[in-house]
């Protein structure tokens, strides 16, 4: 039984928060955690994650290449317990849909988990393979500490 939902937000939801949702499903039990990602922008709705997302991730063992990008809703708030995003861009975008306190509660920068120095997981669409590399290493990182929070909260 699922007991924790986990939405990760980017802009296009093809390149960070896949990866961030792949890595972050392949570290905790899909049995207990649920996990899934979307986009503040409809740019790619219904496409795959960018072949270097998907390239990167299968390099460490992660196959992400079944997603599906879709765009962020503010019903999400109702369905996931925490959404994390990759940049304040992302941030004041979910924020902006939030219906109250409680929906921005739920809200918070995915490097915060590492430090709270509110760093963003920069975009590495026009940058090239290395900067899919350096995004992976970010998002595996924050991955580590937010199993390891939900392993003494759930």
């Amino acid at each position: 039984m699922v007991k924790y939902r986990i939405l990760m937000v980017c802009l296009g939801n093809i390149c960070r928060s896949p990866l961030a949702h792949g890595i972050l499903q392949n570290k905790l039990p899909q049995k207990q955690y649920f996990i899934d990602s979307a986009g503040t922008s409809g740019y790619h709705n219904g496409e795959k994650p960018d072949p270097r997302s998907i390239e990167v991730a299968l390099k460490y063992g992660i196959d992400i290449s079944n997603q599906k990008s879709r765009k962020f809703n503010v019903t999400d708030f109702d369905y996931f317990d925490k959404i994390y995003v990759m940049d304040k861009s992302n941030l004041s975008n979910v924020l902006a849909l939030a219906r109250n306190s409680e929906d921005k509660a739920k809200v918070e920068l995915i490097l915060d988990s590492i430090n709270s120095e509110n760093q963003e997981v920069p975009d590495p669409y026009f940058v090239g393979n290395e900067g899919f590399n350096h995004v992976f290493k970010l998002l595996n990182n924050a991955c580590e500490i937010i199993k390891s929070n939900l392993e003494n909260i759930t």
